[in-house]
């Protein structure tokens, strides 16, 4: 781990015991629901770091800080944007813009990464899941609002933005150049296997990619197909919403999600028999990169025991989003409804936990100290473990039983791995 990012994580933790040690001082706590009591907490803690701190502190700084912090430990997809970045935001919203393919949250204050489009400048610099964005264009990304660092990101096509990655493999900052470019969401893939298994691969559901899935499924259907495994690795793009849809071409009857949020009122969605298009035997595979639409339809599917999910813990990113305009010309965006699995799950909370979890192959090359791939480092033939479980599994050839003995353990999605000593994520 390199010493900036060590300060980094001291400094944060330090604030956090300041916090705790100044909300218990004098033997006395401020109540949960007792707003004004935690204000007058957040303005003595200002005040302290104002009077007290080693040096004059940037309080513009300290406050912006405190606020992107704020909505992040409530959001990871919050924003706060001030007056010239919304009005920039707004501006970048009704112009088409290229970009590098990447799907971001905010993680531990800096812009992570949940998913890279195949084929974008992003993959094809192998960034990937779990990576950190330190800077974009010499600017950090710490307590950064994330909707600000994607415009940063968008622009013309073909031209240049400098990011510095903090990879999983490698912590050390990697300074890389990326050409902009319009990247298209992947098509829906599909192919009829040995013993009757119909494999269909939905990596997004922007545009028309549900109507590829329905067509897809009668497709593999007419050609004989038995069994049915639904891949929704790397699937986080589209209007979440769809994956209501999804669900639905896969179920006769049941709750598939509902919506709610402390001003939304509960909205369900139940599955219509008329949709349905598959009703053989299905496995779904999730990832780490499993986020949104697909994540609704993962859950439902398994909450109304329909299907079972093997592979990797999904992100957790499903919820209703909205701008809310501030009185300074500034703009919060932010969650104000949450989706719900059958179950009574908030899936942006939890993300979707699959009945067996594996581990998916490491099939990435080794990084040089540019974090170049070194040739030849890539495996030759790792075998798809995941998808050979799958089908094993709905073809009945295993039981969950029989897979989860096979395994050495859970696969924990805790901390981040540049963040923690001990293995995690």
């Amino acid at each position: 781990m390199n010493n900036r990012f060590k300060w980094t994580v001291l400094g944060s933790s330090s604030c956090v015991v300041f916090f705790l040690l100044l909300g218990a001082r004098n033997g006395r706590a401020v109540a949960a629901d007792d707003v004004y009591g935690h204000l007058k907490v957040y303005t003595e803690v200002l005040e302290r770091i104002k009077m007290e701190y080693v040096e004059e502190p940037d309080m513009k700084s300290v406050t912006l800080g405190a606020i992107n912090g704020l909505l992040e430990s409530v959001d990871p997809f919050a924003s706060y944007l001030n007056a010239d970045q919304y009005r920039q935001f707004m501006k970048g919203e009704d112009s088409a813009k290229a970009g590098l393919g990447l799907v971001l949250a905010k993680r531990f204050g800096y812009v992570a990464v949940v998913d890279v489009l195949p084929g974008s400048p992003a993959e094809k610099s192998n960034i990937g899941t779990g990576d950190l964005i330190e800077s974009i264009n010499n600017v950090a990304t710490r307590d950064m609002p994330l909707a600000y660092a994607e415009q940063l990101l968008r622009g013309d096509p073909n031209t240049k933005v400098e990011v510095t990655v903090l990879r999983l493999k490698n912590p050390d900052p990697q300074k890389l150049s990326l050409v902009r470019t319009n990247v298209p969401y992947p098509e829906v893939t599909s192919k009829l296997m040995p013993d009757g298994v119909g494999y269909l691969h939905v990596t997004s559901l922007a545009a028309n990619r549900l109507a590829q899935v329905k067509s897809s499924l009668e497709d593999l259907r007419k050609q004989g197909a038995k069994y049915a495994v639904l891949d929704l690795r790397h699937c986080s793009t589209g209007d979440q919403e769809r994956g209501v849809a999804l669900a639905n071409l896969f179920l006769t009857s049941g709750e598939i999600t509902y919506l709610q949020g402390q001003k939304t009122p509960k909205k369900d969605f139940v599955a219509n028999e008329h949709e349905s298009v598959w009703t053989g035997p299905l496995v779904v595979i999730t990832n780490r990169s499993t986020a949104g639409g697909a994540e609704i339809a993962a859950a439902a599917l398994m909450d109304d025991k329909r299907a079972q999910v093997v592979g990797e813990r999904s992100f957790g990113d499903a919820s209703l989003r909205k701008t809310i305009q501030m009185e300074d010309g500034g703009a919060v965006i932010l969650s104000v409804a949450k989706y719900y699995s059958p179950a009574g799950k908030a899936i942006q909370d939890t993300g979707v936990v699959p009945t067996v979890q594996l581990a998916e192959n490491d099939n990435s090359p080794e990084l040089d100290q540019d974090g170049n791939p070194i040739p030849g480092t890539a495996p030759k033939a790792v075998e798809d473990n995941l998808l050979k479980q799958s089908i094993e599994l709905v073809t009945g050839k295993t039981t969950v039983a029989q897979l989860m003995n096979q395994t050495d353990g859970p696969v924990i999605n805790g901390a981040h791995p540049i963040l923690q000593k001990s293995p995690g994520k």
